[in-house]
């Protein structure tokens, strides 16, 4: 899989658009958020990788532990819940009503019970994330640790 991810909108070329937190170090994380962007048809999404400086610096009460484990939607600032974080499956189901081209996955997604099965299948992915795609050639060195 190639570790090399295209340009990936910021917040500050989007300050009112929702963020993805998410794994910059990650294969398997990289190639999702770079899908991501093309059901983002309506540019509603910026991107930031949990290991910048900024996502401290701006949440600081977001666990770096947590944001290895699942990914994170904050709504953006013009939202009824400005800076409300959607995490792992729950972010996905957001996402779903949020994205025009995602409309079809809101009817599952928000079918009843449905999320405890999405739940423990996001958390099986995320934990295996390394395993399926690998680790991008900058997390050689051991700084993206599986965490567990």
């Amino acid at each position: 899989m190639p570790t090399d991810t295209p340009k990936l909108p910021s917040p500050a070329e989007r300050p009112e658009a929702d963020i993805v937190l998410y794994d910059g170090q990650c294969n398997f994380c990289r190639a999702s958020v770079t899908k991501l962007v093309w059901w983002d048809c309506q540019d509603k999404l910026a991107y930031l990788s949990l290991h910048e400086p900024e996502v401290a610096e701006r949440w600081p009460d977001v666990s770096l532990d947590r944001l290895h484990e699942e990914m994170c939607i904050v709504e953006r600032p013009a939202s009824p819940h400005p800076g409300r974080q959607h995490w792992g499956a729950e972010a996905i189901r957001y996402l779903s009503l949020r994205l025009r081209r995602l409309w079809w996955l809101a009817p599952v997604m928000y079918f009843p019970g449905i999320m405890l099965l999405a739940k423990p299948a996001y958390r099986f992915i995320a934990r295996n994330r390394y395993l399926i795609a690998g680790k991008a050639e900058e997390c050689e060195s051991g700084t993206c640790s599986i965490r567990r």
